[in-house]
């Protein structure tokens, strides 16, 4: 006979109840379900370049089939460390300061494990891309937030408070996790604001976490400055990035982490037992993305630059208040006019009646309150589907 020991005792760690499922993936199951246009998750709907899926065909057909190294396959390697000293003039070790990764998802997973104790703070930019509040509990860390605030207009710039982001820092600050170009605003960060997240950094003896996955969107002449280029930052910051969003392949799971040779030792250990390996074709696929002219970083920007200039009049007629983003490929907006009394009374309306899929703000802050009126496209989609997306918006003006 089996002997009953508790019917309360619970088989679920308590950190899962501090966070819930990602409401973006959530919203293509619903945009799946409804049929609706898929404006949620940041995923292209077109072919990626047609010399990176050869190359990953070759790869699979010369047998290039089995582990790779464990912290990423040489060629990759030495691919990421020649493309961080073309674009942004930093000399990067590839036997000693590089992680190939599962995706950049993986590459912060695997960061904060390897670098936070419980009790450590995580100064996070809100709003955020959802993962990293849930990746800094699962590390045992606590996320500490410092607010972006929305332009005034829709050519203005997200801003923060340089004292509210002094105040976040103190004796229990362990790193600060910075997304330049960023998910979900499109902001990009400037050389001053970086040189003043950089200052707090040294003087707190705070580590640099940076997500620079949208590197190569830009618009309007902004630039893109990795926070490791500035005096002092090489040896305190863990540059993390990917294939996924310049060469449109968010499917193969190819990301990577940068950090001095410590840091990476001790990354390489939590990826090991995470994963073991990326794949291993699809590495050698990234080395030969990594090897494109730079005019193919200039077409992929100036293609998304049109599709999101596509997107915002047909947003701004349906009745949105668009701020204009300087990079990546999404636009957050506000939904005051229309009268809901909430983003996600609004967004399920959207994805039912009308058949467009949009992610709710609230998910990307802190206190849903803080995003109650706010909702964030994604426009990395081909012409006719924002086509089709625009005149089924157009219903909202009934």
């Amino acid at each position: 006979m089996i002997k009953v020991v508790s019917e309360s005792k619970t088989f679920l760690s308590d950190k899962v109840e501090l966070f819930t499922e990602s409401v973006i993936r959530d919203m293509t199951r619903q945009a799946t379900l409804y049929g609706a246009v898929n404006l949620a998750q940041g995923f292209p709907d077109f072919p990626a370049p047609a010399e990176i899926k050869l190359a990953a065909q070759e790869a699979i057909a010369a047998d290039i089939n089995q582990y790779a190294i464990t912290w990423g396959s040489k060629n990759l390697r030495n691919a990421v460390a020649k493309h961080m000293l073309e674009w942004q003039r930093i000399v990067v070790d590839p036997e000693t300061q590089i992680t190939v990764c599962c995706g950049s998802t993986e590459a912060m997973i695997s960061t904060l494990l390897a670098t936070c104790n419980q009790g450590d703070e995580i100064i996070v930019f809100e709003p955020f891309y959802e993962n990293y509040g849930p990746d800094a509990i699962l590390s045992g860390a606590k996320p500490r937030f410092v607010k972006l605030r929305p332009p005034s207009s829709e050519d203005g710039e997200w801003t923060f408070d340089e004292r509210e982001l002094r105040a976040a820092f103190h004796s229990a600050t362990k790193a600060i996790i910075l997304n330049t170009p960023n998910n979900p605003t499109g902001k990009v960060f400037t050389r001053t604001e970086l040189e003043a997240i950089r200052d707090l950094c040294v003087e707190f003896n705070v580590l640099a976490i940076t997500d620079e996955i949208y590197e190569h969107i830009l618009y309007d002449g902004t630039q893109h400055i990795s926070i490791a280029s500035l005096d002092g930052m090489q040896e305190r910051t863990v540059t993390i990035n990917g294939m996924s969003k310049t060469f449109s392949v968010t499917g193969w799971r190819v990301g990577w982490a940068v950090a001095p040779p410590a840091i990476t030792n001790a990354i390489r250990k939590v990826h090991d037992f995470l994963t073991v390996g990326a794949p291993a074709p699809l590495q050698e696929a990234g080395a030969v993305a990594l090897g494109m002219q730079p005019i193919y970083y200039r077409t992929l920007a100036e293609g998304y630059r049109k599709r999101r200039d596509r997107l915002i009049p047909a947003l701004t007629d349906a009745g949105f208040r668009c701020f204009r983003p300087r990079g990546a490929y999404y636009v957050m907006t506000d939904i005051g006019a229309f009268g809901f009394a909430n983003d996600i009374e609004f967004t399920k309306y959207l994805v039912k009646e009308i058949g467009v899929a949009a992610v709710p703000g609230s998910s990307f802050y802190r206190d849903p309150k803080d995003g109650a009126q706010q909702v964030r496209f994604a426009f990395c989609k081909k012409d006719e589907t924002l086509d089709e997306a625009a005149k089924r918006l157009r219903e909202l003006r009934k």
